[in-house]
């Protein structure tokens, strides 16, 4: 297969993956740009020794996976093989990202709130709150994408509805998000103020909130795409989707590059305490010890209440010959 773009009339093959002639130096571009921010990723991730960091790891090689497909997809332009897994991954590289943000902002919280939770919810919690709802939009944004490729033009339609659904409530989260995240900076503009806290978190919250407003601008660009259903005329101009989608993508990812959270995020806080795995015969023991604990209380539980019963009986009061107490 010889790396060359093909341009062709989209309405002279129903299988043409795209409305414009698609630019393969930007494709080869965008591809490799990520498939280096991704690789530096991992040797910091290994470095710094933070496991949680897989998750923006897996939004950069989702990106370049996504963008590697593109390449392929724009010199064999009516290959479904290369356009269907492409828009896939490149539609759903971004909840990686959201998923990176929810977990770094807890830790941030058990990091460096003395009480380890923000608005009454615990640092581990915020976690599993947020993480499950953004595979909810995952799964909702899944499934309308698989469907907009689709040959059937009300399957697509369909598809574009779903994902709309999906991406609509992925940014109703990332709304919510922000929320916390500013009464964080509150909390920690408060204590650093009262000298209780180094101001070492600034930057890493500074990247935060320019993560979440291009995560929201790429939303933006995506529900104004999908509004007009299968004849948008933003699907007519490539620019777009690079401007508005790979772009922000590749700006985020690569920002965390410069301010890693592991140059941060440093001490025996600034990770969840893991929980200890018993084999099974340590469960067994435990079991065994349990019983026999239940059991010596019961034991002793009838002898003190044994007892207790002596002691609040009335002492015997001698009798005159009356029959009355002495």
């Amino acid at each position: 297969m010889q790396l060359k773009e093909v341009c062709m009339d989209p309405n002279s093959n129903a299988n043409y993956s795209f409305m414009y002639c698609p630019s393969l130096p930007a494709a080869i571009l965008f591809s490799v740009l990520f498939g280096l921010t991704t690789l530096v990723h991992v040797v910091q991730a290994i470095r710094h020794r933070k496991a949680f960091c897989w998750v923006l790891i897996m939004a950069g090689a989702w990106e370049t996976a996504g963008l590697v497909l593109r390449v392929f997809n724009v010199v064999a332009t009516t290959s479904l093989a290369f356009g269907l897994p492409s828009q896939l991954l490149i539609l759903l590289a971004p909840l990686w990202v959201n998923a990176f943000l929810y977990m770094l902002m807890a830790r941030f919280v058990h990091f460096y709130m003395p009480e380890k939770k923000i608005a009454g919810v615990s640092a581990r919690r915020l976690s599993l709150i947020f993480v499950l709802l953004d595979i909810t939009a995952f799964l909702m944004q899944a499934t309308g994408g698989s469907m907009i490729s689709g040959s059937d033009p009300s399957s697509a339609l369909l598809g574009i509805h779903i994902y709309m659904g999906g991406i609509g409530l992925q940014e109703i989260f990332v709304l919510g998000f922000t929320g916390l995240v500013i009464r964080f900076h509150v909390v920690m503009k408060r204590l650093t103020d009262s000298g209780r806290a180094a101001a070492f978190w600034k930057w890493p919250l500074y990247l935060t909130y320019m993560s979440l407003s291009l995560i929201t601008i790429r939303i933006i660009y995506r529900l104004v795409e999908f509004s007009s259903g299968l004849d948008s005329p933003i699907t007519e101009h490539e620019a777009f989707f690079y401007v508005l989608d790979a772009l922000p993508m590749l700006s985020v990812i690569v920002a965390w590059n410069a301010v890693h959270p592991g140059r941060v995020l440093v001490g025996p806080d600034s990770e969840f305490p893991k929980k200890i795995k018993m084999s099974r015969a340590q469960k067994k023991a435990a079991r065994e010890a349990k019983k026999q604990a239940q059991s010596r209380d019961l034991e002793f539980g009838f002898g003190k209440q044994a007892e207790s019963a002596t002691q609040l009986m009335p002492a015997a009061q001698p009798l005159g010959w009356s029959g009355e107490s002495v």
